[in-house]
């Protein structure tokens, strides 16, 4: 009997392609020591089964049995990590519908902190970046309802409904000493991850917002349409990762494989060595081997720093900009049948080509550029990164990071990152040259392994 599965990296909540398989755990002779655990553990499940059944009789209304078994897997979940949780079918179903791009709601990426439902990003052309809504923002009420309290699925699903319908939030942006009120209406949100343009007339901008679906193919068209557009003066491709929160595994191998001739990507370690899986680059880059730079900063997550990863330890790319956020985990989205929703579960850690895991430390960039940053939002300009997550999964050797600078202006004349990668591609300065990032020591070893392509 085997259990359909689909692999998501996130730093908030979406996902489902990957299929993946999980079998029923071996059978194994138990000895003493296990059998005492086994015991332990039907002790303490027996202490729930009573305790259920005293809310169930004593509690002063009568309480919505299914909501208290909701809430006691939703609060297993999150006592593990910041990423594991419980979802509903309705959040099951809504996850489905937005990893496939498309969406109703206000377009933007939140997850929960302290209590709080925290802003990680909004996404582009979106009723939430129309606002001005910021990364890092803390929405404290939806419609006059305080969120505290609320898990981060139901402040999700307070945040989306019909379109052309209104929500008011209360936002808390650090450096300002009022809360901030702002109307939203809500649009149907048409998640277009990949966006390009053509810099300074012989260079290909390709910014992707997050890995969905469509990701992997919307880059494919981009470099199609820049190419053809640029011609033989094209110096190369400057992609900007900077504030994706991350997305799709499947995706992010796929991007990362557009850029590669071999080698491996990426893999995935989970409890057991047997559970390793790589996932390994095919034959044809899509630039044709053209210089490639990667802008990232404190906001790029998971999906992104794979990608960025990938690319650096195989260096073909030169990375731009701040040390990237430090999600270096895995979560897998298991079904749990009809009706009954899924989980969101972490399962392994992965780690770059060069056997590196990021987890709590992010990637460092090849070049440290800092953002000239506007005095009324210095106080918004760092993102705490993995490290700073309640109940994180923990580095093997202890040394975990902070976060890092996560701002961008959005006037492209004043972005001192992608200013640099203009003068990289053309010349104007060199990797040799140019400010090395203070992380220099790390091994950034290129590795051609030959990878498992089963994990196909």
């Amino acid at each position: 009997m085997m259990r359909k599965t689909s692999v998501i990296l996130l730093s908030a909540a979406t996902g489902a392609a990957l299929t993946l398989f999980v079998t029923q755990p071996r059978a194994v002779l138990m000895g003493s020591s296990a059998r005492a655990a086994t015991s332990d553990t039907y002790r303490q499940l027996n202490l729930f089964g009573d305790v259920f059944e005293r809310v169930r009789s004593d509690y002063v209304e009568k309480p919505d049995d299914s909501k208290l078994v909701e809430s006691a897997i939703s609060g297993m979940l999150s006592g593990l990590d910041p990423h594991s949780s419980y979802m509903d079918a309705k959040s099951f179903r809504d996850m489905q519908v937005q990893t496939r791009g498309e969406f109703g709601g206000l377009g933007i990426e939140v997850t929960m902190e302290d209590g709080l439902i925290k802003v990680v990003s909004p996404i582009d052309d979106t009723p939430a970046s129309k606002a001005g809504i910021m990364a890092n923002d803390i929405i404290t009420t939806l419609d006059d309802e305080a969120v505290q309290g609320l898990t981060l699925n139901q402040a999700v699903e307070k945040m989306r409904g019909p379109v052309n319908t209104k929500i008011k939030l209360k936002i808390v942006r650090k450096g300002q000493d009022n809360p901030i009120e702002v109307t939203l209406v809500r649009d149907n949100i048409r998640v277009r991850s990949v966006r390009a343009r053509v810099e300074a007339d012989d260079i290909a901008y390709i910014r992707i917002t997050t890995f969905n679906e469509q990701t992997t193919e919307g880059l494919k068209k981009e470099i199609a349409n820049l190419s053809g557009q640029i011609g033989d003066k094209l110096k190369g491709y400057i992609i900007d990762l900077r504030n994706n929160p991350g997305g799709l595994l499947e995706e992010a191998v796929t991007v990362s494989d557009s850029f590669l001739e071999r080698g491996e990507i990426v893999s995935t370690r989970g409890r057991n060595a047997e559970e390793t899986q790589r996932r390994a680059a095919h034959p044809g880059d899509l630039t044709k081997g053209k210089p490639v730079i990667v802008l990232i900063n404190g906001g790029s997550a998971s999906a992104s720093e794979i990608v960025a990863g990938a690319l650096q330890d195989h260096k073909r790319a030169t990375l731009v900009g701040t040390r990237s956020f430090g999600k270096g985990s895995v979560q897998t989205i298991i079904p749990l049948g009809s009706g009954n929703g899924a989980l969101r579960l972490t399962t392994a850690r992965y780690y770059t080509p060069s056997g590196k895991s990021i987890q709590a430390k992010g990637i460092v960039p090849d070049i440290e550029v800092l953002q000239d940053v506007p005095d009324e939002l210095k106080a918004r300009t760092d993102t705490k990164g993995e490290a700073s997550l309640r109940g994180h999964l923990k580095t093997n050797d202890g040394d975990e990071k902070t976060g890092s600078q996560s701002y961008v202006p959005p006037d492209a004349k004043d972005d001192k990152a992608l200013k640099m990668a203009d003068d990289l591609l053309h010349g104007i300065k060199s990797t040799s040259s140019a400010p090395a990032a203070p992380e220099a020591a790390r091994d950034k070893a290129a590795v051609d392994k030959p990878g498992n392509k089963a994990a196909n």
